[in-house]
């Protein structure tokens, strides 16, 4: 069965512009259920009140739709978005300058606000807080301080890390929500919207096998089902079926779980370089030749929510799923059970 009609609005169009095209409204938007109800609700009281929403901080794993979403706020909130990221604010003059060309309404979106510095914090929270903009003009003794009012605007913060964000500015957000990782159905509705946009026809169960391999996350979701559209057009298949997105997605190492390559290395190297575990981050990461933020962020997440990961105080351990999934044998189970034996007396 090919994908289904409510995602034939999206044809049609060329290749650039469908794949830019993002929801544009809450109820476009799939998944997160919870978060959406009450987002709506905050939006539609801004709205009666005639007042901008309030500032408004998503944090979670990447790629499940925290930029997306700060695009639907602008829109509905009927302002203009303007992105940037905490790395590129690298000077006071940076924010200021976007400030300072803001409009009532307009919402500033800020990708990986953590990573802002303390002088562009300093300068943000009086913008937040009375919507005004200080700034220093000049230098030694002439120099003087120039108070700029600015109009209501939504602030959108993003972060994959919530604990680095200072507390001044998390607190500073009336507005704090965590997105989850997708349910299956949720990604395979994703994937079908996905198919729609690039004028690919799919099954509803490849669309199914793509989305339980996509790790509850629609960035990945879409990712795969561009490099199995790919696989389809040099074989020169015309509806992307079941047997071609299992046979695509073996090709590039995904299995069944959703693991790939540097996953299946990550468990190897915890099993075989360090016996299972506990070993401490920084070393796991050295091993690799992983930065440990990705390590944190992109790999942990997963393997924890699947079960083949436990991260103690005394660091990364290995869990009985990992081995049963490598099909190794754990070289001390034999031991700690004869201990355990040996301590009770038995």
């Amino acid at each position: 069965m090919a994908a289904d009609k409510p995602f034939e609005n999206l044809r049609g169009q060329t290749e650039e512009d469908a794949l830019s095209i993002r929801p544009q409204a809450l109820d476009e938007f799939i998944g997160q259920d919870a978060l959406k109800n009450k987002l709506s609700i905050f939006i539609r009281a801004s709205q009666s009140r005639e007042e901008s929403l309030d500032h408004t901080l998503f944090y979670g794993p990447p790629g499940l739709g925290k930029t997306t979403l700060a695009g639907i706020i602008a829109h509905e909130m009927k302002g203009t978005l303007k992105t940037t990221s905490g790395p590129a604010l690298e000077r006071a003059g940076d924010l200021a300058a976007i400030l300072s060309n803001i409009q009532a309404g307009d919402v500033l979106f800020i990708d990986e606000i953590h990573r802002l510095s303390a002088n562009i914090e300093e300068i943000l929270y009086p913008a937040m807080e009375d919507f005004c903009l200080s700034i220093v003009i000049g230098k030694g003794p002439l120099a003087r301080s120039i108070r700029l009012q600015l109009p209501r605007f939504t602030l959108v913060g993003a972060t994959t890390r919530l604990g680095l964000l200072t507390s001044p500015l998390r607190a500073r957000f009336g507005i704090l929500e965590q997105l989850d990782l997708y349910a299956p159905h949720e990604i395979t509705k994703i994937v079908r919207r996905g198919a729609a946009v690039h004028e690919a026809d799919i099954t509803d169960e490849a669309a199914a096998e793509i989305g339980k391999r996509a790790r509850g996350t629609p960035r990945v979701a879409l990712r795969l089902l561009r490099r199995v559209r790919d696989v389809a057009t040099v074989r020169g298949e015309s509806i992307i079926k079941l047997v071609l997105a299992k046979a695509a997605l073996d090709m590039m190492g995904v299995d069944e779980l959703g693991f790939d390559d540097h996953d299946r290395k990550f468990l190897r190297a915890l099993l075989e370089l360090f016996d299972g575990g506990p070993v401490g981050l920084s070393t796991l990461a050295a091993a690799l030749n992983e930065d440990t933020g990705t390590i944190e962020d992109i790999y942990e997440p997963y393997l924890i929510q699947k079960g083949m990961l436990e991260r103690t105080p005394r660091g990364r351990k290995a869990t009985r799923n990992t081995y049963e999934y490598l099909g190794i044998k754990p070289r001390d189970f034999m031991f700690r059970q004869m201990s355990i034996l040996d301590d009770e007396g038995v």
